[in-house]
């Protein structure tokens, strides 16, 4: 089975949006072999790339930073879809930090690197905001020697 994980953005701007979003169908869909997703669900890319991979057939495999996770969420939709894709997940992973702090979000961005056989980043080429961010977690996989795919539109840049 392929394994792939996801690291990316939890904010993708519109102008963005569509590019990103054909891409992970084009590099999901295109697998013919099983596939198994690895994310932490988190808003934004984390939840596309999961969306996308169930719609693919993939099995989704989600990485828990936290018990406290779900009171990251910004809004009740962002909470309705980590809790749905969670729902459909086959597996999952519980990091054991109690909190959501930036150690148990490289923790997760770690073991999905250490676990996958390729990391998508949903990923504007810019250092993190906070350690665990999409920066970090793409020169921690390439650290491990782990083949990295990014996917962003040129030219845009994250607000």
């Amino acid at each position: 089975m392929k394994r792939i994980g996801v690291t990316g953005h939890r904010s993708i701007p519109p102008e963005a949006f569509v590019h990103v979003r054909d891409a992970l169908r084009t590099l999901l869909c295109g697998h013919m072999d099983s596939m198994e997703a690895l994310s932490s669900l988190a808003a934004g890319a984390d939840q596309l790339f999961a969306g996308i991979a169930l719609e693919c057939g993939a099995e989704l495999t989600a990485v828990i930073p936290s018990g406290d996770y779900e009171l990251g969420f910004d809004d009740e939709d962002e909470l309705a879809g980590y809790r749905w894709l969670r729902s459909r997940a086959t597996q999952e992973i519980r990091m054991g930090f109690t909190h959501s702090t930036d150690e148990a979000y490289f923790a997760a961005g770690a073991y999905i690197a250490d676990n996958c056989d390729r990391l998508v980043a949903v990923w504007d080429g810019r250092p993190a905001r906070g350690r665990g961010g999409t920066g970090d977690i793409v020169s921690y996989a390439i650290g491990v020697g782990r083949p990295v795919t990014v996917i962003w539109r040129e030219g845009v840049e994250r607000q």
